[in-house]
């Protein structure tokens, strides 16, 4: 099992949870997929695109259950991201929880490689 995660701002995650299922961010519908970050890439994720937000949920999903619509393709660096190319039913999230802003990083649950 590997455990990949989605961040999302509170009113996404909102409107996820009254539909039952999380259709992509506004960038997610851009670009054709919903963007996902391993354990080892997901600070950086943070960092590069949800610096200072004080409303973030991380949504942690076993990526075994998505099937052939999660697909892993070269990125940033060079390194492999998982992109579902679906929505996502929120039946297939394990955990989801707040990732609040410290005030010069946001506090990682203690799983998630520094």
């Amino acid at each position: 099992m590997t455990t990949i995660y989605k961040v999302l701002g509170r009113d996404e995650w909102e409107k996820a949870l009254a539909r039952g299922v999380f259709e992509g961010s506004e960038v997610d519908r851009r670009d054709g997929f919903i963007h996902f970050s391993a354990a080892q890439q997901l600070r950086e994720t943070v960092r590069r695109h949800f610096t200072a937000r004080p409303d973030l949920i991380l949504a942690a999903v076993d990526s075994s259950v998505l099937g052939p619509d999660l697909k892993w393709e070269e990125s940033r660096g060079g390194d492999l991201f998982p992109h579902l190319y679906s929505v996502l039913s929120l039946d297939k999230i394990t955990q989801a929880a707040p990732l609040p802003w410290l005030g010069e990083t946001h506090d990682f649950p203690v799983d998630i490689p520094a």
